[in-house]
């Protein structure tokens, strides 16, 4: 009976998974719209009844200690439920192992939680929900792989009694209770001003900027989109005015992303800046131009996440920057949030800074989403070792020592001379 009823909350799922795309796909020219689905506010500190609350995490995880009497007086699991393994390397790299530290410094024992991968797969998903709730589940951290399936999976959970956690990206239209994440517009307008920056210190002639996305079942796309393209337009960066050559439909897979690329620039040739909303994105198409020739600080590129991949770019000279998204933080606060509710008790305002707003929400009381909304930074080579390597996210020895890729006609050396450059020992 159980596999019937999955097989048909999955046929609807899809079917609304369908009829969403196609919506999206038409209003893709309008980020404004979409965007005012998802905004963010912060709300005034109105002081915490507790040491655990937002700017008081640590990197040794220490203050997770003091949840120790909570941890004690609740009961059942806490689930964590990831997206996949392709569109961001920080889910297998940073946030599983941050949560699976962060709870077990707070004291639950490895049988207390799970940390589980969807690879993708939005079947996958939801059967582990399923599977974590009939085990004992009372709470779920959810990053669910697109809004539609996030909303089948929390109204699964809200009516077996499970308290939902909407992790890093929002579910529109969910009936989570919290939403933990960070600034996604302000993540937005880093990478816009990161762009911009970059124009003026490379020297670009007459930019023609290839604006990139991320994918369009993506709620944190939207906000990203949001968020540069008001700072390009600011700068007077648009379609009409002929410097802004191309717009794809957005994706989170870097090979879909080279391809569409690809067949931007063999159109507009004089592309010579672009906006990737990601490292990973960024990636393939920084290797692609250089087997082609390219040379450093002549077309830039952003990102964001905080890779390794991207840290090379970056102080090599391809890469403007990336966004620094603090994911130490956000399991942090996500973990401490999760076990608040394991325990019953109602989260600080200190921990809950902020409201997201949910306009899709078809509930009233699930418009307004209480939120932990953390601040996002912008790295650039010159800011390499004050803040990643400061924070133990990447080494200096794995930046400066790994192989760089072969440039065409050139040799292939490691980064050690540009970290010797930038002072980065």
């Amino acid at each position: 009976m159980r596999t019937k009823q999955l097989t048909y909350i999955i046929i609807v799922a899809v079917v609304v998974v369908v009829a969403i795309i196609i919506t999206l796909v038409v209003t893709m020219g309008s980020s404004s719209k979409n965007a005012a689905t998802s905004t963010s506010t912060t709300a005034p500190g109105a002081g915490s009844t507790t040491v655990v609350q937002d700017g008081s995490f640590n990197t040794s995880f220490s203050t997770m200690k003091n949840l120790a009497s909570d941890v004690a007086s609740g009961n059942g699991m806490i689930a964590v439920l990831l997206p996949d393994t392709v569109s961001s390397a920080r889910y297998t790299q940073f946030d599983a192992p941050y949560l699976k530290k962060a709870f077990l410094a707070a004291g639950l024992s490895e049988s207390q939680f799970t940390i589980q991968n969807a690879q993708g797969s939005l079947t996958t998903q939801y059967t582990q929900a399923q599977s974590a709730i009939s085990k004992g589940a009372k709470v779920i951290l959810l990053d669910a792989l697109d809004s539609t399936t996030g909303a089948v999976i929390e109204s699964y959970a809200k009516s077996h009694g499970v308290k939902v956690i909407d992790y890093d990206r929002l579910t529109l239209g969910g009936s989570r209770s919290y939403y933990v994440s960070f600034d996604n517009v302000k993540v937005g307008g880093l990478i816009g001003t990161g762009l911009l920056s970059c124009l003026s210190a490379w020297k670009v002639p007459t930019p023609k900027i290839y604006v990139m996305r991320g994918a369009p079942t993506d709620n944190n796309a939207t906000l990203f989109a949001q968020g540069y393209n008001a700072v390009l337009t600011a700068a007077g960066y648009t379609p009409a005015k002929g410097n802004v050559v191309a717009e794809n439909t957005g994706t989170w897979t870097p090979s879909v992303a080279l391809t569409d690329f690809q067949g931007a620039y063999s159109t507009n040739p004089k592309i010579n800046a672009v906006v990737t909303p990601n490292d990973e994105n960024a990636a393939p198409i920084i290797a692609y131009l250089q087997s082609q020739g390219l040379k450093p600080k002549t077309i830039p590129f952003t990102g964001q996440d905080a890779t390794l991949t991207g840290f090379q770019n970056i102080i090599s000279g391809y890469q403007c920057g990336t966004v620094y998204k603090p994911i130490w933080i956000e399991a942090q606060a996500a973990a401490a949030l999760a076990i608040y509710l394991r325990a019953g008790v109602t989260p600080p305002s200190g921990l809950v800074n902020g409201t997201t707003n949910d306009a899709a929400a078809t509930v009233a009381s699930s418009r307004v989403v209480p939120s932990v909304l953390l601040t996002p930074t912008w790295v650039t080579p010159a800011t390499v070792e004050s803040t990643v390597i400061k924070d133990g996210v990447i080494t200096a020895a794995a930046l400066c020592t790994a192989t760089s890729p072969t440039v065409a006609g050139t040799s292939a050396p490691t980064y050690k001379a540009d970290c010797a450059a930038l002072g980065i020992k």
